[in-house]
C-alpha cells in the first residue's frame, strides 16, 4: 500500500509540474533601478555600517529605509546606483538588510549579484578640471575633479546589480576603460582638455555593464550605467557633453555599433535580436533640466527601444505642486518625475529609467513615490537637515522605478 501511495503521489506531482512551470513562465518579471544614495564620505565606511545593522544612527536608519523601499517594490532584477564599490558591502546589504524584514515588509532574497570597479575616485594623473593643479591625494573636491569619474576615493558612488534569476557571470561585458575619444562624433570639449588628457579620458563616469540574466531559459541583457550629472562644470559644459555621450553609448550598443570595445578587448555592440533592458539614473529629463541637446531622447526615440510606457506616481505630481519653485515652470508632466531636486533649480525631474527592447511586453510600471497621506511616505520624505549626513533624505533624493515585463 505504501508503494502504491508513493507512486500515486509521484504521478500527481509529474502531472502538476507542467502547469506550475507554465504559471511561473507567465508571471511578469519586475526590473527596477534605484539610486539609493548609499554612498559614504570615506572608504570602507559603507562596509562598516552594513556589517553592524543594529547600531542606531542616521547611517543605519537610512540603510534600513532603502532596504524597505526595495522590499515594498519587490523587484526581481534591480540596479542600485550610488552604492560604494565593495563586494563585501554588497554581500552584507543583501544578508543583513534585504533578507531581513524591515517594518513588516516581506524580506527579499537575491542569490545572484554583480559588482565591479567604478571609474569614480580613480586618479587620472591629469588636470581634468583645468585649474593648473594635478591632485592625486584622495579625499577632497579637487581630487574628485581630476579623477576619471568624480569621487573622493576609488569606487565612491559605484553600483551593484541584484537578481533573483541566475546571472551569466562569464558573459558579463564591462566598458569601464572605453575612451571617450574612441566614440565617433564625440562631444569632447577639445579646447578645454589638453591633448594628453583627451587621449586618456574615459567615457564612463562610473562604468557601463552588460549583465546577462537567464530568465525562463532566455537571456535578457541588463544594460546598466549612471552617467554624470550635466552640471558642476563651466561654460565648456564638459559634464553635460559627457552625460550626452554616456547615454548615447547604449543607443549605439543596442544598434550593434562596431566601434565599441569592452574591457577584454572584444569589439562590437549587442548582437541583433537579443533581448535587453536599459536601466539607470541617466541624470537627464526629456523636457526640463540642464541636459545637453535633449540627451535622453537618444534612448526614448531609438526604434529598438520600447519607451511607450512611462512609469509614474501620484506622489511626484503632489510634490511638484506643494514644492513649487522651478517645478511651476516645467514643461514635462510632474507625475513622471523620479527625483526630488532643489526647488529653486532644477526642480524635480525624470532622471531614472527602465527601458526594454521592443517586443518585450510591458505588464505594469510605477515609481515608488507615495503621496503624503500614505504612511509609506515616511520613506521618501522631503529634504530635512536631520538627514544631512546621508544627503538630506530618509532614503534618497531619487525614487525606485520599476517595470513588469513578460519575458
Amino acid at each position: 500500500m505504501r508503494r502504491l501511495l508513493t507512486a500515486a503521489a509521484l504521478a500527481s506531482a509529474l502531472l502538476l509540474t507542467p502547469a506550475a512551470a507554465a504559471q511561473a513562465h507567465d508571471r511578469p518579471v519586475r526590473f527596477a533601478t534605484y539610486n539609493l544614495s548609499l554612498n559614504r564620505p570615506a572608504e570602507g565606511l559603507l562596509r562598516e555600517h552594513l556589517a553592524n545593522p543594529d547600531v542606531d544612527d542616521v547611517f543605519r536608519r537610512q540603510a534600513h529605509n532603502v532596504a524597505e523601499v526595495i522590499q515594498r517594490a519587490r523587484p526581481d532584477v534591480v540596479l542600485l546606483n550610488e552604492f560604494d564599490y565593495d563586494p563585501e558591502a554588497a554581500r552584507l546589504f543583501e544578508r543583513n538588510f534585504l533578507a531581513v524584514s524591515q517594518n513588516g515588509a516581506p524580506a527579499q532574497r537575491y542569490p545572484y549579484r554583480y559588482v565591479a570597479p567604478s571609474n569614480t575616485g580613480i586618479a587620472s594623473g591629469f588636470d581634468l578640471n583645468n585649474n593648473g593643479v594635478i591632485d592625486t591625494t584622495p579625499g577632497d573636491q579637487a581630487y574628485g575633479d581630476d579623477s576619471y569619474g568624480f569621487g573622493l576615493f576609488p569606487g565612491q558612488y559605484g553600483m551593484v546589480v541584484y537578481s533573483k534569476y541566475p546571472i551569466d557571470l562569464k558573459s558579463v561585458r564591462t566598458f569601464q576603460l572605453f575612451k571617450w575619444k574612441d566614440m565617433p562624433g564625440n562631444l569632447i570639449p577639445a579646447d578645454f582638455y589638453s591633448p594628453a588628457a583627451r587621449d586618456v579620458l574615459r567615457l564612463s563616469s562610473k562604468s557601463h555593464w552588460d549583465v546577462p540574466v537567464r530568465i525562463h531559459g532566455r537571456t535578457v541583457h541588463f544594460l546598466v550605467s549612471h552617467p554624470t550629472p550635466p552640471t558642476f562644470d563651466g561654460p565648456e559644459d564638459r559634464n553635460g557633453r559627457r552625460n550626452h555621450d554616456e547615454i548615447r553609448f547604449w543607443s549605439d550598443y543596442v544598434k550593434s555599433a562596431r566601434y565599441i570595445y569592452d574591457d577584454r578587448g572584444h569589439r562590437g555592440g549587442l548582437k541583433p535580436g537579443q533581448a535587453f533592458v536599459i536601466a539607470g539614473d541617466q541624470n537627464a529629463d526629456p523636457n526640463d533640466g540642464d541636459s545637453y541637446d535633449s540627451a535622453v531622447h537618444q534612448l526614448l526615440d531609438n526604434r529598438l527601444i520600447n519607451s511607450r510606457t512611462t512609469p509614474s506616481s501620484a506622489g511626484a505630481a503632489e510634490a511638484a505642486t506643494l514644492q513649487g519653485g522651478a517645478n511651476a515652470t516645467h514643461k514635462g508632466n510632474p507625475k513622471y518625475d523620479t527625483a526630488d531636486f532643489a526647488d529653486t533649480a532644477p526642480g524635480n525631474l525624470r532622471a531614472d529609467y527602465v527601458l526594454p527592447r521592443v517586443g518585450l511586453r510591458v505588464k505594469g510600471s510605477g515609481v515608488f513615490w507615495p503621496v503624503q497621506a500614505d504612511p509609506l511616505s515616511r520613506l521618501s520624505g522631503v529634504y530635512d537637515p536631520v538627514w544631512a549626513p546621508v544627503n538630506g533624505f530618509p532614503t534618497s533624493d531619487h525614487r525606485l522605478v520599476w517595470l513588469d515585463l513578460s519575458v
